[in-house]
């Protein structure tokens, strides 16, 4: 393998979860549970949720395969089932529900965990894409593979940490409009990976039973 290769497959990587991680949607949270902290627990806690959610993404990588077959998952199975719930985060960023907010949020003493690791950047869609992603490694590659995946999220929750860490600015440049703004991108791009996940996964579940049945 080339190294342009290389990086092009870490880049792919990148492109597959920055989306649905969306640091900036989870910028206004940050925001919201840290404002009675100082600056240096609300750094720690930024970076505390930052590793949590790496180490929950390499996780389910390097146990993806012993995960699927222990359930008996199978490859275009994944795909569709990650597809829809996909899609469905993608039109809950694009047509968000009318729901009230409490502006009082109290301080917590350790959100690292949950919720910013865990459902926030690495939830149910982060971890379907890694799954899939684990599922399609061939097996003469697979170091190689989860190599690159491992790169490719860690730069990920680089980039989250690097968001999360400017978001008090952040927020303040771009306001609520901008914000709401770049989440519905995000969104209108979940929806387009999604419905690619099912469309590869119907194919490929049901090519080989027309091939057989010719």
């Amino acid at each position: 393998m080339t190294a342009f290769r290389f990086f092009e497959l870490v880049l792919l990587a990148i492109a597959g979860l920055l989306p649905i991680m969306n640091p900036f949607s989870t910028a206004p949270l940050l925001i919201a549970l840290t404002a009675g902290m100082s600056a240096q627990e609300r750094a720690r806690q930024t970076l505390l949720g930052c590793l949590y959610a790496f180490g929950i993404l390499a996780t389910f990588l390097i146990a993806g395969r012993f995960i699927i077959s222990f359930f008996g998952i199978s490859l275009p199975g994944i795909r569709i089932a990650g597809g829809l719930l996909i899609s469905t985060l993608g039109f809950r960023m694009v047509f968000p529900p009318e729901a009230k907010r409490d502006e009082t949020v109290a301080a917590k003493t350790d959100i690292a965990f949950s919720p910013l690791a865990m459902p926030s950047l690495s939830g149910p869609g982060s971890i379907s894409v890694v799954l899939a992603t684990s599922a399609q490694i061939p097996d003469d590659r697979l170091l190689l593979g989860n190599i690159i995946m491992l790169i490719g999220i860690g730069l990920t929750t680089l980039i989250a940490w690097l968001v999360l860490s400017g978001s008090f600015v952040l927020v303040r440049f771009l306001g609520p409009t901008g914000i709401d703004a770049l989440t519905r991108i995000f969104g209108f791009l979940l929806i387009c990976i999604g419905v690619q996940f099912v469309l590869i996964g119907t194919s490929d579940y049901y090519l080989p039973l027309l091939n057989a049945a010719k």
